[in-house]
């Protein structure tokens, strides 16, 4: 497929519906098609899913061009398949199998290894694309391609971008004697308010210059990054952060900071 889309993965769940009504949104946002997939042992079993999907599809965007599809194999392939030129690909994080099932097993963990563009995790309850502005999570200047999609999102939203930096891993602390309980609980309050005019690293830098109206905001956290990070997701559209994999035995894992969001974030998590 090479019209400009946005693949979603359903399975007739309801996180799967969750993803589909964020992937049309998604669609409209970038004037794109919004391809539907489903991967079913028979094919025959596919049409009832797939025509449900795009009638909710249509009523809810009229003007969104559609296109369902049914795959005879497995989920990982078929969205690896039809994602391999979209401009992004949404699936759900708890589903009873198929595409939108936990991204901690063995399907999801695949396709996020595998998919060549952006993977949209849509988890909790469904938020609107257009609510709330865009949360860049970095851990390094190797996230440069997850500051660039994030950057792009907050242009089209027409909203801030909040970038948090791990300031801890460019400089990293000596470690300090072993402080009293009433010392820990005045550094823990400490340690979790941030630094908003933090030097921007080289990739934010760059890209203020490329998209000078988009309003950022800086954040350096020298500890307590993930607390604050979760934080943070309660009032985004969606957080950004960079494919940080791991080896696993059954493929690439997610780094610490994604494997968290993940399993907690209060809003769709995109893996650039």
């Amino acid at each position: 497929m090479t019209t400009r889309h946005v693949t979603v993965g359903v399975d007739g769940t309801l996180i799967a519906v969750r993803a589909l009504d964020r992937a049309a949104e998604e669609a409209v946002l970038r004037g794109a098609l919004l391809d539907i997939v489903y991967a079913v042992p028979d094919l025959d079993e596919a049409g009832p899913v797939l025509a449900s999907a795009a009638a909710r599809v249509h009523e809810r965007h009229p003007g969104l061009p559609v296109t369902t599809s049914a795959f005879e194999g497995g989920p990982v392939q078929a969205l690896v398949q039809h994602g391999r030129d979209a401009e992004l690909t949404v699936v759900g994080t708890r589903g009873l199998g198929g595409v939108a099932g936990l991204l901690f097993g063995s399907v999801s963990l695949r396709l996020a290894a595998r998919t060549r563009g952006p993977l949209l995790v849509v988890r909790g309850n469904h938020r609107s694309a257009r609510r709330g502005g865009v949360l860049l999570g970095m851990e390094g200047d190797a996230d440069a391609d997850a500051a660039a999609y994030a950057f792009a999102e907050a242009a089209r939203r027409g909203v801030r971008l909040s970038v948090l930096d791990a300031a801890a891993s460019r400089h990293p602390a000596p470690a300090p004697p072993a402080p009293s309980h009433a010392d820990r609980a005045r550094d823990d309050a400490v340690v979790r308010v941030p630094t908003e005019q933090a030097a921007p690293r080289r990739a934010v830098a760059g890209l203020r210059q490329r998209y000078p109206q988009v309003e950022v905001v800086l954040h350096t956290f020298d500890s307590g990054r993930v607390h604050s990070l979760l934080e943070a997701t309660r009032e985004a559209a969606v957080v950004v952060v960079g494919a940080h994999g791991h080896p696993h035995r059954i493929g690439p894992r997610p780094g610490p900071v994604t494997a968290v969001l993940l399993h907690h974030s209060h809003c769709p998590v995109a893996i650039v």
